[in-house]
């Protein structure tokens, strides 16, 4: 799987042959910044895909660079491509997971000043799991409300399913 760079991250990187390798850089503090984030790109994005060598070294051929420079970058991404991964995990965001539901209606027929008073009311106690510990959350609404959230929930669903959005979870990955 080769790495596919915008135009843009290509721009950022285009200064790299021109660095001189034995003293100051002679560029401007912007050129650097974008320089320093477009190699954090390539190597964050290239250690999330898990590429292997041939194909990180085929994804940094197309810009052009000299050999040397080619493979300067390619031990730079083998060098740290775990320790990489290692930092992008921990600062993945730890989620809870589903684990059970439990739901139930009520209805509140009458009360002392109005008889004929009906007023339905779900309630939904919810036990997730986040790091091995459990926890569990109550929510209570009326049923067109729960209505109105089952069927967002199922266009999202529905929007999942969608090339764009299949695209953009590979990258992510």
């Amino acid at each position: 799987m080769l790495l596919d760079l915008s135009e843009e991250h290509k721009e950022h990187l285009a200064f790299l042959p021109r660095v001189d390798s034995a003293g100051k850089l002679s560029v401007s503090t912007d050129t650097v910044q974008h320089g320093v984030e477009g190699l954090t790109y390539l190597l964050t994005e290239s250690s999330k895909l898990m590429i292997s060598e041939l194909d990180f070294q085929d994804s940094i051929f197309v810009l052009g660079f000299s050999e040397e420079l080619n493979r300067l970058l390619l031990q730079l991404y083998l060098d740290n491509r775990k320790e990489i991964r290692t930092i992008l995990s921990e600062l993945a965001p730890d989620l809870p997971s589903y684990h059970n539901l439990e739901w139930r209606l009520d209805v509140q027929l009458a009360s002392r000043s109005l008889r004929q008073q009906i007023k339905p009311a779900v309630t939904i106690k919810l036990h997730l799991n986040q790091n091995g510990d459990p926890s569990t959350k109550v929510l209570q609404t009326d049923p067109a409300t729960l209505l109105h959230l089952v069927q967002q929930l199922e266009q999202a669903l529905e929007e999942m399913k969608t090339n764009h959005c299949r695209r953009v979870l590979r990258n992510i990955k």
